[in-house]
């Protein structure tokens, strides 16, 4: 396990530092697109952020090449250079995407092509364990067929899923946990070797999305954009791949003690390929309904709008924080379950009630009106809008204090007692910028101009 944490952090704190160095070169270069109708964010922001990560993820494979426990994956196989080669071709055309913009067939075709090299150098799906019918091999040609095509769907979902700020690369994040736990179960609580190469791609995977979130948080200061949205997409298909398309599930019931027992305790196994898409089922589910949505009314797929499950969030009350935690839960739960599928049966209770409690406490996330009471003492640490709900109670019973006797406190009546006890003249100093002789500032705010909630 030290050997995986150290190349997680090695590609974390690269990432984390080359990420400003890109974001002043991304300025530079002019990488900062205009607003677009479907944007959420009010200002450009650079792009670029999977040069970073990019440079992140070399780091890391450099520090695990020489470590002791991870010599297998570099001398049994030519799975880091297949990685590799696919990562710099699938950077490279979102680096091109991310400055000058690039046709969605053009980009398709593209991502295609990686697959296809990750296929050619030997990340390939070999046969495809199915219950009730055993190991079904595939010919070169049907592998290859399915994992371009496995690839492509998840660079695709992850890049869909890319709207607000820090949401692909905390959901993916998300993902390649849940799928390190996995593999590095495998790996050695069964001596599987097959899972070794997995293993350390989710390891460098989570270290690339830990280091680039610091940055990308709302307000987000740099974007991934396509260069790392497609990065990470296919990172987390060829470890799904190398995972669950060339285990073979003799090895595993061998290994188990009797095939029944290991369709039991691994089923991820005998399902192809169902971890890396359950762990990403919220946004394959936006993909499917983004494509369906968009064929329904003519246009076509690739047609960029705003009806992803995330601009829904914001639609209904949603603040861009909650919005991401939201999807964040959804992603957490259902990579929780799917991975404790495999947890010893005499704790399945204790699993299932901390699932339960996840799951009650998304309920109440999903409510936009709900705020939290938050202590004085953690105003420090928590967003300003769950600040001050005790001081505006305060307020409104002096207000209704001040107007028992019939009298009504009108704002001006406000302003120059706030001025005042300042020691300030009235009029002077106001946010607002309001002279004397023109209307008055309003106390409130109106609805439409507050903020998300």
């Amino acid at each position: 396990m030290r050997e995986y944490l150290l190349t997680l952090f090695v590609s974390a704190a690269v990432t984390y530092l080359l990420t400003g160095a890109v974001r002043r070169f991304a300025i530079a270069a002019g990488a900062m697109p205009e607003i677009r109708a479907r944007d959420v964010h009010k200002e450009p922001t650079p792009r670029l952020g999977g040069m970073a990560m990019f440079g992140g993820l070399c780091a890391g494979l450099l520090i695990a090449r020489h470590l002791p426990g991870m010599e297998v994956v570099f001398t049994g196989s030519t799975d880091v250079q297949a990685l590799l080669s696919g990562c710099a071709l699938i950077c490279l055309l979102g680096v091109v995407d991310d400055k000058w913009g690039v046709d969605a067939i053009i980009k398709l075709l593209g991502q295609a092509l990686a697959a296809g090299v990750m296929v050619w150098q030997g990340i390939v799906i070999l046969w495809l364990p199915i219950p009730g019918q055993g190991t079904v091999s595939l010919t070169p040609t049907q592998g290859a067929i399915l994992t371009i095509a496995v690839v492509v769907i998840t660079i695709n979902a992850v890049n869909f899923v890319d709207g607000l700020d820090g949401l692909a690369a905390g959901m993916v994040c998300i993902a390649a946990v849940a799928f390190f736990a996995y593999a590095y179960r495998l790996w050695f609580g069964y001596g599987i070797e097959g899972a070794a190469a997995p293993t350390m791609f989710t390891a460098l995977l989570i270290g690339i999305c830990a280091g680039f979130l610091p940055h990308n948080l709302h307000p987000a200061r740099i974007f991934m954009g396509d260069s790392g949205s497609m990065l990470i997409g296919l990172m987390l298909a060829a470890a799904a791949i190398t995972l669950t398309g060339r285990l073979d599930p003799e090895v595993i019931a061998a290994q188990a003690g009797s095939e029944t027992f290991a369709t039991h305790k691994l089923v991820p196994v005998y399902i192809p390929l169902v971890l890396p898409f359950a762990v990403l089922i919220v946004p394959l589910i936006d993909l499917v309904m983004a494509v369906t949505r968009r064929g329904w009314a003519g246009r076509s797929p690739f047609a960029a709008d705003k009806g992803h499950l995330h601009h829904r969030l914001l639609e209904i009350g949603h603040s861009h924080s909650r919005a991401v935690l939201i999807m964040y839960f959804w992603s957490g739960l259902i990579a929780s379950f799917t991975v404790l599928i495999s947890v010893r049966p005499d704790r399945r209770p204790i699993v299932y009630a901390g699932l339960g409690f996840i799951a009650l406490g998304l309920l109440v996330l999903m409510l936009p009106w709900f705020r939290p009471r938050v202590p004085k003492t953690l105003h420090g640490v928590v967003p300003p809008r769950y600040r001050g709900r005790g001081r505006r109670r305060a307020r409104d019973v002096a207000d209704s204090a001040g107007s028992a006797d019939g009298s009504v406190i009108t704002a001006e009546d406000e302003h120059h007692r706030a001025t005042a006890e300042h020691g300030q003249q009235p009029w002077r100093g106001s946010e607002s910028g309001t002279q004397p002789g023109s209307a008055p500032v309003s106390g409130t705010r109106s609805r439409s101009q507050s903020p998300l909630l």
